[in-house]
């Protein structure tokens, strides 16, 4: 029961932080900015972001609710609060502001971060760590799509 009330807090915030998100970027996508970059061959439609994202938080929802329900310590209340702000402000810094390169070290930073939770806390999740794959194989993904733009635009 502690651990069904610890995910539904969690996807309260990851769902949150999708909307700050969505917010932050003001129209991102659909802007002439961003529509005018040289983008990756590899970028998916828009709307596998949505599905992608929806698939992405539950399952690290659950994750955390797993994680926190053995282990709730500061250390890793800390390490969700970066990994929330890492997330927000990407939207933010490269959407909204347009620093490619800021961008590009934040979802680096991000992606680290998901490995980090993969590895360094497998032995106190289990098999849970695999709800991690989606949201680090995303990362990967867009991590490789900041790439692009950085260096061919």
């Amino acid at each position: 029961m502690k651990q069904l009330r610890l995910t539904i807090l969690f996807l309260i915030l990851n769902f949150g932080g999708l909307a700050i998100g969505s917010w932050l970027m003001d129209n991102g996508p659909l802007t002439d900015w961003y529509t005018n970059l040289n983008q990756a061959p590899w970028t998916p439609p828009g709307i596998v972001f949505g599905i992608a994202w929806t698939l992405i938080m539950s399952c690290f929802s659950i994750y955390l609710g797993k994680l926190f329900l053995d282990n709730n310590s500061q250390k890793n209340t800390i390490i969700f609060l970066i990994q929330f702000i890492l997330n927000v402000s990407w939207n933010f810094i490269f959407f909204n502001q347009h620093l490619v390169l800021v961008g590009f070290i934040t979802i680096t930073l991000l992606t680290s971060l998901l490995f980090i939770y993969f590895f360094k806390f497998s032995e106190k999740v289990g098999n849970y760590k695999y709800l991690l794959l989606p949201y680090m194989i995303w990362l990967c993904i867009a991590t490789s799509l900041n790439l692009y733009i950085l260096v061919h635009n």
